[in-house]
């Protein structure tokens, strides 16, 4: 594990040690594990979005102009 040194607001410092005396832990520890939180939900995602981009398209075009959607449009 690495040690950073973090500067924040006072009043965001003041939430941080709530927040960490709430949930019994550090303040340390909770920043840490909010920004592994991120790290983990960044990721997936990239992932999904990166598999959407890798899918083929469910619709082949003729070249027509696509139907429109108001029915009584021609």
């Amino acid at each position: 594990m690495k040690n950073v040194t973090v500067t924040m607001e006072d009043s965001v410092a003041d939430w941080a040690r709530m927040e960490a005396a709430r949930l019994n832990t550090s303040v340390s520890r909770l920043i840490g594990e909010m920004l592994a939180e991120k790290m983990r939900h960044d990721d997936a995602y990239e992932r999904a979005m990166n598999d959407w981009f890798q899918r083929q398209p469910s619709y082949r075009s003729n070249g027509a102009p696509y139907p429109k959607r108001d029915r009584d449009a021609a």
